[in-house]
């Protein structure tokens, strides 16, 4: 526990890229997307499946200039821009089948994978950045971390139920409940002391958010599983790599933005 705890405050740093948005975002960003995608591939190649990491590179760089030109050119976003990225995205990983005596579909699907699971969704703390309601992107870090955080503290003291033994054996029902009301609760006080108008917005993606990070953490933790490793790097100590720390944000940035984009922009809820 006290590397643990000593590792989450060498992490403080972060929250001052959070704090100023924009380009120290998005460089956090490009940076986590690095090292994730890299240690991702890593994770396959333990398991003899070899995806093409130049391409999930590439993917990388042209993402965010394509977002940071259409920023700076002065005309309206263009997020046809960003779905032709991800087409362009999908067929260069599969051009990876070409080598047919090298690469299989399975080198193909993991570039692929790579590509969606850690650049796109990690992206969407971006979009939500640059969204008409740029605080929520507090409540991407706020949700996943607070989740995890109260879920670890709940189920030390107090879990007894197991909750996937064979996905997730430290993992227990009473952390999961404890990691819903952190988040809600988190969510619901940073709503109430810095966005008020939004409060409500606050404390419903606290606990929606809040149980999706739990998804996005089983997920990573899934696709460990099954690549035969324990963590998916050691840059961070207590917490392994970037992926291990960041497992959540995977989920709760697209689950944030797409809430902004259908129910505070589309439908206008002021609730």
């Amino acid at each position: 526990m006290k590397t643990r705890i000593i590792s989450a405050i060498c992490m403080v740093p972060l929250v001052a890229l959070l704090y100023f948005g924009s380009f120290w975002l998005a460089a956090l960003c490009i940076f986590v997307a690095f090292v994730g995608l890299r240690e991702f591939y890593q994770g396959f190649e333990h398991e003899d499946v070899h995806p093409v990491k130049m391409i999930g590179y590439v993917s990388i760089f042209v993402l965010y200039f394509l977002n940071g030109f259409m920023l700076y050119s002065g005309r309206p976003y263009n997020y046809e821009m960003i779905l032709a990225w991800l087409a362009a995205s999908v067929m260069a990983g599969s051009l990876v089948m070409f080598d047919i005596t090298k690469k299989t579909p399975i080198d193909a699907m993991a570039t692929i994978i790579g590509i969606v699971y850690i650049v796109f969704f990690s992206f969407h703390v971006v979009l939500v950045d640059q969204s008409d309601y740029p605080v929520m992107r507090w409540l991407v870090v706020i949700t996943a971390f607070g989740s995890d955080i109260f879920a670890y503290f709940t189920g030390v003291f107090f879990g007894k139920h197991k909750m996937c033994p064979n996905l997730s054996p430290k993992k227990t029902i009473e952390g999961f409940i404890g990691g819903i009301a952190g988040s809600t609760l988190c969510s619901g006080l940073f709503g109430f002391f810095f966005a008020k108008e939004l409060l409500i917005h606050c404390i419903i993606l606290g606990i929606f958010a809040g149980i999706v990070s739990v998804g996005g953490d089983l997920t990573a933790s899934a696709y460990k599983r099954h690549m035969g490793i324990k963590d998916y790097g050691n840059l961070i100590p207590g917490h392994g790599g970037i992926m291990d720390r960041f497992d959540s944000i995977m989920f709760t940035a697209p689950f944030i933005y797409y809430y902004i984009a259908i129910v505070l922009d589309h439908f206008q809820l002021g609730l």
